[in-house]
């Protein structure tokens, strides 16, 4: 049922970022009466699982979920339809139209790639709010037990004051990526602020390492959540908070976990809160060192009421929305081009980390949550509006590059030039789109 629930998720988002792309082209084309041929979902090698023809437009589903397209006549595009092009210009074709209308076109797609985004960060903002927890409120600092952050010098108690010179002002879903991208991390520790300098390459540390664990994450109590048909520790009860262990006292659950590796195969005395009381009980630990229980139970009010965070809950009106939303998709913006130029220098080894399809799909959650897929859906149409506006031929960057090419030098390409250009830029999305797919294969065996 997970795999369905996946599957729906990425079908359907994939579906929606592409129908609206095309429709950012197919729109403009309409409007200075330049014919549609087709209009398709998915690629139709072939054949199509579903078309029908409305008026001079054929619409339909192909089979080959990598994309969309539409096909403008008069166009030199994947389509390569040198027939077409063979024949003397037609008033409705996009090779008769003017560059300025040409490229109103072209870069209709990727202005409704960054439209959604932006529309979808808004709603959320006036639908979900924001939560988080400010930095202030972290007296003890942040859990950090990633391999790649401990071996970089981070150590958990670290409070991270700032990224590459910007302020840290709270604790939300970003940090990990700001920390991730960036080059100096001022921290403070033990009362005194240092700073530590990232390695070119953290992010392929980081990635050859345990990727499940966040680079800095909140420290939470030791709560019991239920207690194990074959655990010994039947004097421990759904929602005790360890307090103390061996006569050590203890906040935190990573505390706790230092004390029992010590402990392993004995029994010793525990404080636990029961009940707004505290309560002297034997725990025996195994010879894993664990107590064999599950953890957790505390929601956002209860860690409120045992002083440890202030979950800040803030709710926004339509208006009030806006310009959150606004903001909110202008950072994941600059964030994505800080990404790529982070992916495009081979110092740092991301470009290891590059994923296709495959790695999209893993994004969404085997739950069903309509905020996770929209803020997915909203990252992935930045991606999306981003990746097509690099000026590759056959990518709409490319094509724009050459409309620019045209209007500043009032020279157009010859239609010879630009079916070489397009075939070279098929080449080289073949040969990234193999790379992208090859590398999710590769770590599917490999295991990481």
């Amino acid at each position: 049922m997970e795999i369905i629930i996946k599957l729906s998720q990425f079908l359907l988002s994939l579906s929606l970022l592409i129908i609206l792309h095309e429709l950012g082209h197919f729109i403009p084309a309409k409007l200075f009466k330049t014919r549609v041929e087709k209009f398709y979902l998915f690629f139709d090698v072939k054949y199509s699982l579903l078309k029908k023809k409305i008026g001079e437009t054929e619409y339909g589903i192909g089979w080959l979920p990598l994309g969309g397209y539409v096909k403008i006549s008069g166009m030199i595009d994947e389509s390569m339809d040198k027939e077409q092009m063979a024949l003397p210009p037609k008033p409705w074709e996009f090779r008769s139209k003017p560059a300025w209308q040409r490229l109103i076109i072209m870069l209709g797609g990727v202005t409704v790639n960054f439209i959604l985004a932006f529309i979808i960060y808004i709603g959320m903002a006036f639908a979900y709010g924001d939560a988080y927890i400010t930095m202030e409120d972290f007296k003890d600092g942040l859990l950090i037990e990633n391999p790649a952050m401990i071996n970089t010098g981070f150590k958990t108690g670290d409070k991270i004051l700032a990224v590459d010179g910007n302020k840290i002002v709270k604790f939300d879903n970003d940090l990990n990526m700001e920390i991730a991208m960036g080059k100096e991390i001022l921290i403070e520790r033990n009362g005194v602020q240092q700073t530590i300098k990232m390695p070119i390459d953290f992010i392929d540390n980081f990635s050859r390492g345990e990727k499940t664990i966040a680079l800095v994450d909140i420290r939470v109590p030791f709560v019991v959540a239920a207690v194990s048909e074959e655990s010994k520790n039947t004097a421990l009860q759904p929602k005790d908070v360890l307090l103390s262990l061996n006569g050590q006292k203890i906040k935190y659950l990573d505390e706790a976990k230092t004390i029992l590796e010590k402990n392993k195969g004995k029994t010793i005395p525990a404080t636990v809160l029961r009940d707004q009381k505290e309560t002297q009980v034997q725990v025996i630990v195994n010879k894993e060192g664990m107590l064999g229980v599950q953890l957790g139970g505390l929601n956002d009010e209860s860690l409120g009421k045992l002083g440890y965070y202030k979950i800040t809950k803030q709710s926004y009106t339509f208006l009030e929305s806006i310009p959150v939303g606004l903001e909110k998709g202008k950072n994941k913006l600059i964030g994505y081009g800080n990404q790529l130029k982070v992916m495009f220098n081979p110092e740092t080894k991301a470009y290891k980390q590059v994923g296709g399809f495959y790695a999209i799909f893993n994004i969404f959650p085997e739950t069903w949550s309509w905020e996770v897929f929209w803020n997915i859906t909203a990252i992935l149409s930045i991606m999306l509006g981003v990746m097509n506006l690099l000026p590759i031929p056959a990518l709409d960057g490319g094509h724009v590059m050459f409309l620019l090419y045209e209007i500043v030098s009032g020279k157009k390409p010859s239609d010879k030039f630009l079916e070489n250009a397009q075939i070279v830029g098929f080449v080289l999305l073949i040969t990234l789109l193999v790379f992208a797919n090859g590398n999710d294969i590769y770590k599917a065996i490999v295991g990481r």
